[in-house]
């Protein structure tokens, strides 16, 4: 009996954030918004990429940061200079539409034409909660080792764009990226995947070509 009625509850929730992401989505299109959910485990560089993107893309960016504890990434994001909104979300692993809806309404979304979403540090939670975002990027690090796409393969199926990021220490962590591209592939093979390193330089501009092709 317990086992039906937490189907059944968990059910109810999926619908619900469902048509919360639609609407999310709305009106993120009414006001000419281009959203990006960022998704990765802690420590894969999410932050500072969207840090590094904020920089170079010659758009009006916003951003949503979502942690346990938000304010320290949002401080990171605060000093570029563009409007910031952080989402504790205590003891859950992932946003989810509802929250999401409550920071549109505290951005100034006229505005901003570029939305980045940070998701929290986890690759498991997030999978099943559409947010309305227009891009699902995930970002993960060959620190992680290059089994991580094996291991959590849901994300990967659902993700338009994958970013493997940190390469210029693979070798130093025993990870290869050849093997960590060929996974992302097997499971998702119209994906888009990028190699980078923000120490180097390297797939930056392959990164910003890609999201002004979205955008486009």
């Amino acid at each position: 009996m317990h086992k039906i009625a937490d189907v059944e509850i968990q059910h109810d929730i999926m619908v619900a954030n469902r048509k919360l992401a639609r609407r999310n989505q709305r009106i993120m299109d009414q006001n000419g918004v281009f959203s990006v959910d960022v998704l990765g485990a802690i420590g894969s560089g999410k932050t500072s990429l969207i840090e590094t993107l904020i920089d170079h893309l010659e758009h009006k960016v916003g951003v949503i940061a979502g942690d346990v504890i938000s304010k320290y990434d949002a401080g990171r994001f605060e000093s570029h200079h563009v409007p910031v909104v952080g989402l504790n979300t205590g003891k859950e692993c992932h946003l989810d539409a509802h929250l999401v809806k409550h920071a549109l309404e505290e951005l100034p979304l006229e505005n901003i034409d570029l939305l980045f979403i940070e998701n929290v540090g986890n690759l498991i939670c997030p999978v099943d909660f559409d947010l309305g975002s227009h891009l699902r990027m995930v970002v993960i690090s060959v620190s992680e080792g290059d089994d991580t796409v094996e291991k959590h393969p849901l994300i990967f199926q659902d993700a338009d764009l994958v970013v493997i990021n940190k390469i210029d220490i693979a070798d130093a962590v025993g990870a290869s990226v050849e093997k960590m591209v060929d996974d992302v592939k097997k499971l998702n093979p119209d994906v888009q995947v990028i190699t980078s390193s923000l120490k180097t330089g390297k797939g930056l501009d392959e990164i910003l070509a890609a999201i002004e092709s979205y955008m486009s």
